[in-house]
């Protein structure tokens, strides 16, 4: 079956654009012009993945974000003109999987919405075993062993973990406070020098080119990410 995409969005110009998109790569699409419409559609049509507007003419779409995580785990990409790094961190906070600012370009959202469905195909638990693979990059977490190619690459127990974690949320922004939460735990959540270091660390081990990275991805003033694609 194609996969049901939901989408939440009162601007008509988006939903003909996305009509026009969705159907032609494979993807069922449901509609929805309000956030009361949104979430009927949400509980009764089941769908693979959200995508919400967060100007919406009933309530925001932090509400409707808020909402839907009392009990669906349904992948969210919030598609806004928004671009301020606060509306980008309290709703990704809030329980959004990405943040796609206006205008977007229809393959940069498929490739968002691409990784989000492997996510939630293979389960996060999934995303830590055994062996993880993104090109060059080569995770054996039973061995706790990280590869270049077939160059083994010797990271410190903090930089381990950070990789972890983005590798957990693979194609998906994790905010500067979660990482810091997941990584160093409660206690460090404001702590952010200490996460540039480590993910310039990172970079310098990983990347062919620190200074043009092509895995772990700047999402500015909002966090980071580890390519999906």
């Amino acid at each position: 079956m194609n996969p049901r995409v939901l989408l939440i969005e009162d601007d008509p110009r988006i939903r003909r654009f996305l009509r026009a998109s969705l159907p032609t790569q494979g993807y069922e699409l449901l509609e929805a012009g309000t956030g009361h419409e949104g979430l009927s559609l949400a509980a009764s049509q089941v769908p693979d993945i959200i995508l919400l507007d967060l100007g919406l003419p009933d309530m925001e779409g932090i509400e409707v974000i808020r909402r839907l995580r009392e009990w669906s785990h349904t992948p969210i990409i919030i598609l806004s003109a928004r671009g301020q790094e606060r509306d980008k961190v309290v709703n990704l906070d809030a329980g959004a999987d990405d943040y796609l600012t206006k205008p977007f370009g229809v393959g940069e959202l498929l490739a968002r919405i691409r990784a989000a469905l492997r996510r939630t195909g293979a389960g996060e638990e999934d995303k830590t075993a055994d062996i993880f693979t993104l090109e060059k990059l080569r995770v054996d977490f039973d061995r706790r062993q990280v590869f270049r190619e077939e160059e083994e690459i010797h990271l410190t127990p903090i930089e381990y973990k950070l990789l972890s974690v983005l590798i957990k949320h693979q194609g998906k922004v994790v905010t500067h406070r979660q990482l810091l939460k997941e990584v160093w735990g409660p206690s460090s959540v404001e702590q952010h020098p200490y996460l540039r270091i480590f993910i310039l660390n990172l970079r310098r081990k990983l990347e062919d080119n620190p200074t043009r990275p092509h895995y772990l991805i700047t999402e500015p003033g909002v966090g980071y990410r580890l390519r999906g694609e």
